[in-house]
């Protein structure tokens, strides 16, 4: 990936932190977006800089229709180009179906389906032959294992339809979109040693959580040339949750 630029939103973390990484170790500029956690995101900055690639945080909160549409255009005006998207910014909101507030449903839409369309939206003028639209989706848009997750599950579901007519709208022009679905992965979100993390880990057939680098090899091969013919796909590194 040398001389690419990738944009990974929601980078300052987690998944998002580990493939900003992953995509610097491959050879790429990196940007990141955050919401409040600068320091955060400078610290994911200063790790790409030190595998000799330019890093940029942004701080773009995916919920804002001009801030997530923006995001792209950022990038492009400081970096000059822009190739990889990997759409990771997402929010999480569990609960009883007769718990959920129109408000929450309004900020979990907002940040996991309005926002990526709108900085996928922003990306593809920019995007050129071999660019990548990775977005991070959910195990539980496979299998829902039990009550409580109607609002997320439905969020990241909307990922697919999204993702599949991405890879038709823009494939004329060499530009490839796929989906992840990562299981349970340890993350400050949800720790592997949390107490809900036995369940989980029980609901996979590797019997364990997952680790965000793991996630991130899959997104860094979607991102390189040898998956040029890999497009409107769903990818599962949920350690056999949906088997």
């Amino acid at each position: 990936m040398n001389g690419r630029v990738a944009l990974v939103t929601g980078g300052s973390r987690g998944i998002g932190a580990a493939t900003a990484l992953r995509l610097a170790r491959e050879g790429a500029d990196v940007a990141v977006t955050f919401v409040s956690d600068e320091e955060a995101a400078q610290e994911v900055v200063r790790g790409v800089e030190a595998l000799g690639r330019r890093g940029l945080a942004l701080c773009a909160d995916s919920s804002d229709a001009r801030a997530a549409g923006g995001a792209a255009d950022r990038v492009v005006a400081e970096f000059g180009r822009l190739d990889v998207l990997v759409n990771n910014a997402g929010v999480g909101v569990l609960g009883p179906l007769d718990s959920l507030s129109a408000a929450e449903v309004d900020r979990v839409l907002a940040v996991n389906v309005r926002g990526v369309f709108l900085v996928s939206q922003a990306a593809a003028p920019h995007l050129g032959d071999g660019g990548r639209i990775i977005t991070i989706g959910s195990c539980m848009t496979q299998r829902v294992p039990g009550p409580g997750g109607t609002l997320y599950a439905m969020s990241k579901s909307a990922l697919i339809g999204l993702t599949k007519a991405l890879a038709r709208e823009l494939g004329g022009r060499g530009i490839t979109a796929n989906i992840v679905h990562p299981g349970p992965v340890d993350t400050d979100m949800n720790p592997a040693d949390g107490p809900y993390a036995p369940g989980q880990a029980a609901m996979t057939a590797a019997g364990r959580f997952g680790t965000a680098a793991e996630v991130a090899s899959m997104v860094a091969y979607l991102a390189g040339g040898e998956a040029g013919y890999v497009t409107g796909a769903e990818f599962a590194v949920d350690g056999g949750h949906a088997a």
